[in-house]
């Protein structure tokens, strides 16, 4: 919604919000811009009436201003329909969907056709370094969009990908996510089957082969494809194919195959081997938007992440403080094997909130004692507003889940929040100590309480 509500401005409209607890990235940049927030809900934000009421998939039925339009009969629509139709339709489109790793894949994207002289529009889930900013409206006829499998407003209960027109539709992987929405894995499933089914005849749905799910999906859909597909991965049968990969020297390394002949050679400062299908779904989307090799190779190169992947917020007395989004488990355990292999040698410390709706139900409790296999320490924050989870099912164990993790003979504790995690660990802390804070939120603002205790003491 921040992202939109930039490229809207960009496009020459006056732009304001309502919410109640915007946190950097998004609060910055929403600053920088000078768009106005306005703080809490109130119908008096809907005078006068502005000419559309943009409603986010947040906002409930009672929430005053959803109520004050519809009393009011305003014109509204959801986020999704506005990017549909305000800077996607008439456009080559990009749309990079998957359970994990669509916000780095589409920064990844942006990027690679920036510097391939496509001079693309962008909208991204989270602020890509390279530009310093989540989305870009420029005049040129390529677009390029994080596909959320989310659903889309109150009043529209499909995906919001559903709407993005894809040409070209990455899906990178698919597991069982967003348990508040999602009865089970088949839903998930047909979420992206009807994705799918979205791309035209003379589009491609590049597809994560090394993903189960999504092979099982894109093979059943059988002659019910209309429209190439391009597979990719480190499996031997997928036609784009990761070989050689090489962790070492602080560099990522990796040659490309396609069709068992080699394509190209390739590096990055990403970390893990996840990053490297990111990058090599984006290999393919490049190549089939005819930017050339050398361009790419020079792109991913120069590529420096995401805010809030693997992003470094500063260290003290030789102590790293990490922040990451990681919330379903297998995030957790990617994102903790890539800072292993990257430290290697050093503790690893994870800290873990509960905060989006998968992580702070029970559905996942056995896959996260599993997850924090690769950490030294593990500390688990209180399930994030557990009153509103026993509405949706049965919230996440924490104590269970130390006890599992204990088991596995490092020392595990859960602690209420970030006051109380800041003056447990600090104290604990080693110098050379990686400390990894993993939450889709705020948190408390935990790496900045980190970072200024140690300098204190």
């Amino acid at each position: 919604m921040a992202s939109l509500a930039g490229m809207l401005q960009a496009r020459g409209h006056r732009v304001i919000g309502s919410d109640v607890n915007v946190y950097p990235p998004m609060s910055t940049m929403l600053h920088s811009l000078g768009i106005k927030v306005l703080q809490g809900y109130s119908a008096e934000h809907l005078s006068p009436a502005p000419d559309c009421v943009i409603v986010g998939n947040a906002i409930p039925r009672g929430n005053p201003e959803v109520e004050e339009t519809l009393k009011r009969k305003l014109l509204y629509k959801s986020q999704a329909e506005v990017v549909k139709e305000e800077f996607i339709r008439g456009r080559h489109s990009l749309v990079v969907a998957g359970t994990h790793g669509k916000t780095t894949t589409t920064s990844i994207a942006a990027w690679v056709m920036d510097q391939g002289a496509l001079n693309p529009s962008f909208l991204i889930g989270g602020v890509a370094q390279n530009f310093g900013t989540s989305f870009r409206v420029t005049d040129s006829d390529y677009l390029i969009i994080e596909g959320d499998e989310y659903d889309t407003a109150y009043f529209d209960k499909g995906p919001k990908f559903m709407h993005y027109l894809p040409e070209l539709a990455v899906v990178n992987n698919i597991e069982f996510d967003h348990a508040d929405i999602y009865a089970d894995l088949d839903a998930v499933k047909l979420a992206f089957r009807r994705f799918i089914n979205l791309v035209p005849g003379d589009g491609r749905v590049i597809a994560g082969w090394d993903s189960p799910n999504v092979r099982n999906l894109v093979e059943a859909m059988g002659n019910k494809l209309f429209t190439t597909v391009e597979t990719f991965g480190f499996s031997g049968d997928a036609r784009w194919q990761i070989r050689n990969a090489d962790f070492s020297g602080g560099l990522s390394r990796f040659d490309v195959f396609r069709n068992e002949n080699a394509w190209g050679e390739f590096q990055t400062t990403l970390l893990g081997e996840f990053n490297l299908l990111n990058c090599l779904a984006v290999i393919i989307a490049a190549d089939a938007w005819g930017v050339a090799v050398d361009k790419i190779v020079a792109a991913l190169a120069s590529f420096k992440n995401v805010k809030r992947r693997a992003e470094i917020r500063g260290e003290e007395r030789g102590i790293l403080v990490i922040d990451d989004f990681a919330h379903h488990p297998t995030a957790v355990r990617e994102t903790l094997r890539a800072l292993r292999t990257k430290y290697s040698g050093r503790r690893l410390i994870a800290i873990f909130e509960p905060r989006s709706w998968s992580s702070r139900l029970s559905v996942f409790q056995d896959d996260y004692a599993k997850a924090f296999a690769p950490a030294d320490y593990v500390v688990i924050a209180n399930v994030f507003d557990s009153q509103k989870v026993t509405e949706k099912g049965r919230a996440l164990d924490t104590q269970k889940l130390i006890e599992a993790i204990s088991r596995q003979n490092k020392p595990a504790m859960a602690l209420p929040g970030a006051d109380q995690i800041v003056e447990h660990l600090v104290p604990e802390l080693l110098e050379g100590d990686v400390v990894a804070v993993m939450s889709n939120g705020g948190f408390g603002g935990i790496h900045d309480k980190i970072l200024a205790a140690l300098k204190s003491t």
